[in-house]
């Protein structure tokens, strides 16, 4: 997935905002909150970074070109890096980023998922 493929698929999601911040990180968020941050890897293609269950996290971790994401994973986050295609396809990191989106709405307050107009 290039840099504009991942910044295409975050933007079809329903209220999600983009700014650039953390040393120009592509990031993504639904009411405040991050569900993916993507950028480049030094000539080597995108990275993406989404949020993921406590299963999947165990799962995917020590999978390759995956792995803890790099200062969420050290506080404590489920939070993995996508850094190439040798264990997830394009088609399996939209799933993980739509995931990461489902996961992050779930847990903003009611009034700001009511405002938002996502389901309760």
């Amino acid at each position: 997935m290039t840099l504009d493929e991942y910044n295409a698929f975050c933007a079809s999601f329903p209220h999600s905002t983009y700014v650039v911040q953390w040393r120009g990180a592509h990031v993504w968020k639904v009411g405040g909150k991050v569900f993916a941050i993507g950028g480049q890897n030094d000539g080597q293609g995108t990275w993406v970074t989404f949020k993921v269950s406590e299963i999947a996290y165990d799962v995917l971790k020590d999978q390759p070109g995956l792995r803890p994401a790099p200062h969420m994973a050290s506080r404590g986050l489920k939070w993995i890096q996508h850094t190439s295609d040798e264990s997830v396809d394009d088609e399996g990191l939209r799933d993980y980023i739509r995931e990461s989106y489902r996961m992050v709405t779930a847990k903003l307050p009611r009034a700001m998922r009511k405002q938002l107009g996502i389901p309760a």
